[in-house]
């Protein structure tokens, strides 16, 4: 009941994965699921003792419940690529699986690095992600923005990991675009509609909300650009749908 598996999905990851296994060198087993990376993702993991399972995207929450389902151990540790486990988070989550008491998983908190400068605000200074839980007690539900659904009490882990969520520029608006791409899709079978509200009040509130209520401009320029591409992702979002309700695919 105390063993790890730690699971790291990937794709063309080969900046990250290597400081991404090794700061979960904790885990009993560390699984990389691949969706059929064309860099060196996979070159560099294989040197590096992990079990690597090759499956193509559908979803978030698909890709990670399958491979949760593939764990030999009872509690997961869920990594993304971009996040490092601190050595204060680490010697919580032992500590933890070791006397869970009541609680079936543990949200942790993490600390987001754009341009090489922490975000203390923006919204982030609220970001908290289910990382470490029982594998029959959790599973994932959603398509874009993946949650935890779990049978019983989630706690919280008291340290934060580092979450290095921008490569540089090009990368960032690629994941902003792939986000947009998905969530256009699942809104498009849902038989949402698009309007003016959508293109301009719903990307105007999306920018105040992070750079004025979520104290964005306490980050200074750097809170500004976040603010400006997190509004931008609302609007290529439902341009994405116009486009797919006019039969015309985005990939």
């Amino acid at each position: 009941m105390t063993k790890i598996s730690a699971i790291i999905p990937t794709l063309n990851e080969e900046i990250h994965i290597a400081d991404a296994i090794k700061s979960v060198s904790f885990a009993d087993e560390i699984i990389v699921i691949d969706s059929y990376s064309t860099d060196k993702t996979l070159v560099i993991a294989e040197k590096l003792n992990v079990k690597i399972i090759k499956r193509k995207f559908d979803d978030f929450s698909s890709q990670k419940n399958f491979a949760i389902q593939q764990a030999s151990y009872d509690w997961i540790y869920i990594l993304d690529a971009d996040e490092r486990v601190t050595e204060s988070v680490k010697q919580e989550i032992l500590k933890a699986v070791k006397n869970p008491g009541n609680f079936v998983g543990f949200y942790v908190r993490r600390s987001f690095y754009f341009a090489n400068q922490k975000v203390n605000y923006s919204g982030w200074q609220r970001d908290k992600v289910v990382r470490l839980f029982l594998k029959d007690k959790c599973h994932y539900r959603g398509v874009v923005h993946e949650t935890i659904v779990s049978k019983g009490e989630l706690g919280f882990l008291k340290n934060k990991i580092d979450h290095f969520g921008y490569r540089n520029y090009n990368h960032f608006i690629a994941k902003i675009n792939h986000y947009s791409i998905l969530k256009a899709q699942e809104l498009h079978k849902k038989g949402k509609k698009v309007n003016a509200f959508h293109l301009l009040i719903k990307p105007t509130a999306r920018f105040f909300i992070h750079y004025v209520i979520r104290l964005g401009f306490l980050d200074g320029l750097t809170g500004l650009i976040l603010s400006k591409i997190l509004a931008y992702s609302v609007f290529t979002r439902y341009i994405k749908l116009w486009l797919l309700n006019k039969g015309i695919e985005e990939n």
